[in-house]
């Protein structure tokens, strides 16, 4: 056995150890992510799984053998646990329904394809003919060409990206609040794996395309070994953070400050739409709470509680939609774009772009285009 067999042994013996120990830490019903946990640690089993087939490769086992036939693939389930890891971990509320099963298909299908082809086996006698169309021409598909990663690391890079979407909005709650910077490590982490998966697709690509698929040993080891290390890097980020929450119970109101608060909501609505201040590029919560009479911490409370919004984005929302009322007039085609944001009260052109892609998730020119 070659040196760097036995160091590729030692790195993913270790990856894969760290990813068990820690994954049946993660187990346990603790903290208010717990749910969220059990994914994570299903992601670190699996990861382990493929890191301990490949060391039984380095040592000669599971090439055409019993282990062959045995050990399943299960490449197609990561990208499916990390997005549920995610929309679980940002809503502890959340939990498994009939329809998201959907997002398990892909894995179900590898598994019987994989039972299919390595049956396959037991047919061949050398001969094209010993193997049906399906056998045959499956059997290529699945061993000699890069199918299988491609669709795996496609996978992935598909539910990085529902991942990330996700981060990037979080879902409204109603008994939680996220807290700041706490998600911060999960961004990372999902950011990593999608960069990790659209390199590796890229390297498969150029080299079915350039040289015959005949480079797998020289970029396959370095993939594993960078499996190993994500696989550390999650267990180790799983484990010193499963008591953490990273978000906070928004405190209950009691009747009679839900109806002070519903009424000073009722009284914002009105006088925007009377008065249209959201069309005063200088109105602040101070001005809002003079004009309503009311003191500005019980403003953003209802705001916050009542209208589910923060000052800025209520305002901006309001702004954006005078634009698109503005921009539904023929009459105002002759105006552009800014000139019609900056009547419905907004102050530069940097903050019209910013405040239209973060509510509607679009280029402020989509409005022009909608209308």
């Amino acid at each position: 056995m070659k040196s760097i067999e036995y160091i590729l042994i030692i790195l993913l013996s270790v990856g894969a150890f760290q990813g068990i120990v820690y994954g049946i830490i993660l187990c346990q019903k603790k903290g208010l992510h717990f749910y969220a946990n059990r994914f994570l640690a299903t992601i670190l089993f699996f990861f382990s799984y493929r890191l301990l087939v490949e060391t039984s490769k380095i040592f000669g086992y599971v090439r055409y053998d019993f282990w062959y036939q045995v050990l399943l693939e299960y490449n197609w389930i990561y990208g499916t646990l990390l997005y549920f890891f995610v929309k679980s971990y940002v809503n502890p509320d959340f939990r498994l329904k009939r329809k998201d099963y959907i997002h398990f298909l892909p894995v179900a299908i590898e598994i019987v394809w994989s039972f299919f082809i390595k049956a396959q086996n037991f047919y061949w006698d050398g001969t094209r003919e010993s193997l049906s169309w399906l056998g045959y021409y499956g059997y290529m598909a699945w061993m000699l060409y890069p199918t299988m990663y491609i669709i795996s690391s496609g996978l992935l890079i598909y539910y990085t990206n529902k991942s990330q979407k996700i981060l990037s909005q979080l879902p409204k709650l109603a008994n939680y609040e996220p807290i700041e910077g706490k998600l911060n490590w999960i961004r990372r982490v999902v950011k990593v794996i999608n960069i990790f998966a659209m390199i590796y697709i890229l390297v498969i690509l150029i080299d079915y395309f350039f040289f015959n698929f005949a480079s797998n040993l020289f970029y396959g080891h370095p993939v594993f070994i960078g499996m190993a290390i994500i696989t550390y890097w999650l267990a180790i980020e799983g484990f010193s953070r499963r008591k953490d929450a990273a978000l906070k119970p928004i405190p209950q109101l009691s009747d009679k400050e839900q109806k002070q608060l519903k009424e000073i909501a009722v009284s914002i609505q009105k006088i925007m739409m009377e008065e249209s201040l959201y069309k005063d590029p200088e109105l602040t919560l101070s001005t809002l709470s003079r004009k309503l009479n009311q003191k500005p911490y019980l403003v953003t409370k209802s705001l916050n509680n009542i209208l589910k919004k923060k000052f800025t984005d209520y305002i901006n929302e309001l702004r954006i939609e005078e634009v698109k009322r503005v921009l539904q007039d023929p009459k105002n085609n002759k105006y552009t774009l800014l000139s019609i944001a900056y009547d419905a009260g907004f102050n530069s052109k940097a903050s019209f772009n910013r405040a239209v892609k973060k509510i509607t998730g679009k280029p402020p020119s989509n409005l022009k285009t909608n209308s």
